[in-house]
């Protein structure tokens, strides 16, 4: 009996075989030329994703639709600092409805912004309504549109549309600090992130952070080495495809990289600020931005001058109005 069971068998292979051979003469493929590329395809997929959009540093990733006038409308920027989880002690108390509602003195964030885009001759409008970004037509009065700390889903189906169609228009986007603990199950938005997660940080402790790139607009005033206190994220995955721009040197640590949930740090290329043109439109993004001393005039607070320097380069390039992720 296991002499026909083995023939059986023996046959239904041979066939089988025939059968892929016969596929691949139809689709003019080889079967081991197909099976290496699925796993080309599979490991392009997890290593680097391209979230199936242009993106990268090649401003040919870019869409100029003329959505934006500043001859005419001058320069605008629209704060979004709604959170549905955790919130950090720099935005101060959750915002009321609609466009700019009133702010008390512990909104470090929106106060700061504000008097930052007043004495550089930009307007900022601030909010937690999620329905003031329903619309694409709604953000397009903006040249960028700046998520800072933001945390977890903040955005509903229509804010995701427009924050979308935003940025494929041309749109600019600044990301600060935990934006990148917002909207986790996105791949979009993980993309326009720079192809970059939130996974945990380490402790709140001085670092020293490098300049890696001192041609682009939001780093070319700032020293080449410069003393920041920051909860250093921890990233996965970690950015690809974007220009970094600033990393912080994980040796200075006293505390160490390791974060709460393990991760182990970036080793010798720990980024905390990059650059890059997505989907149509050009990200800005900081991992840096925990302390509301870090918007600090006074020189108490170490790295203050520089931090609001690099995030003021980093709003100014998103929407235009200064070279963006410029090369050497």
């Amino acid at each position: 009996m296991s002499r026909p069971r083995t023939t059986l068998t023996a046959v239904a292979a041979a066939v089988a075989v025939v059968l892929t051979v016969l596929a691949a003469l139809l689709t003019g493929s080889h079967p081991a030329t197909a099976q290496r590329e699925d796993r080309q395809s599979g490991a392009q997929e997890l290593g680097d994703p391209d979230y199936g959009v242009c993106r990268g540093t090649n401003p040919r990733c870019y869409h100029a639709w003329d959505n934006f006038d500043p001859a005419t409308d001058g320069y605008r920027v629209l704060l979004y600092t709604r959170t549905a989880g955790p919130r950090h002690a720099n935005l101060g108390p959750a915002l009321g409805s609609g466009l700019n509602p009133a702010l008390a003195d512990t909104n470090v964030v929106q106060k700061s912004l504000v008097e930052m885009g007043r004495a550089n001759g930009f307007a900022v409008d601030w909010t937690e309504d999620v329905t003031q970004l329903a619309t694409p037509s709604r953000l397009f009065r903006y040249n960028a549109v700046i998520f800072f700390s933001t945390s977890r889903d903040t955005l509903d189906d229509a804010a995701q549309t427009a924050l979308r169609q935003y940025v494929r228009g041309g749109g600019g986007f600044v990301g600060v600090h935990n934006a990148f603990g917002t909207e986790y199950n996105w791949p979009w938005y993980e993309g326009l992130l720079g192809g970059a997660n939130f996974y945990d940080h380490s402790a709140n402790q001085p670092g020293t952070v490098v300049t890696e790139d001192r041609h682009d607009t939001s780093t070319e005033d700032l020293p080449a080495r410069w003393e920041f206190t920051d909860e250093w994220y921890n990233l996965v995955p970690a950015p690809s495809k974007v220009r970094i721009l600033a990393t912080v040197d994980e040796s200075t640590l006293p505390r160490g990289v390791t974060g709460s949930q393990g991760h182990p740090g970036h080793g010798r290329s720990h980024p905390v600020a990059w650059c890059q043109y997505y989907d149509g439109g050009r990200a800005w993004l900081t991992t840096l931005g925990h302390d509301a001393k870090s918007f600090s005039t006074d020189g108490s607070f170490a790295g203050a001058k520089e931090f609001q320097k690099l995030i003021l380069g980093g709003i100014e390039s998103a929407m235009g109005k200064k070279p963006f992720c410029r090369a050497a």
